[in-house]
């Protein structure tokens, strides 16, 4: 996976991830999707517009939590990885 070619979240699945660095593209793209659907509801307030404002905070909120769920499993997996290193007897003092 690159970062040029991040699927939409219903179309992805755990065997789609090859290193923890898929994980941290795919929550960054979460976090920047939420982060223009905030914007736009913004703009849709500014207008009047209380149905896209509705559309887009709802969005905003749903890319968040797939955000924070792909951040976390990238959390997970690097202290999975620390945890397999620090068992292989070499430490930072070697």
């Amino acid at each position: 996976m690159t970062d040029h070619n991040i699927p939409a979240a219903e179309d992805v699945s755990e065997d789609d991830f090859e290193t923890v660095g898929d994980y941290h593209r795919i929550a960054a793209h979460h976090f920047a999707a939420a982060a223009k659907h905030h914007l736009a509801a913004a703009q849709a307030d500014d207008e009047g517009d209380d149905e896209a404002v509705v559309r887009h905070a709802h969005s905003a909120y749903r890319h968040q939590l797939h955000a924070i769920q792909y951040a976390e499993v990238a959390a997970m997996e690097s202290q999975d990885l620390d945890d397999s290193s620090d068992s292989s007897g070499v430490t930072d003092a070697d």
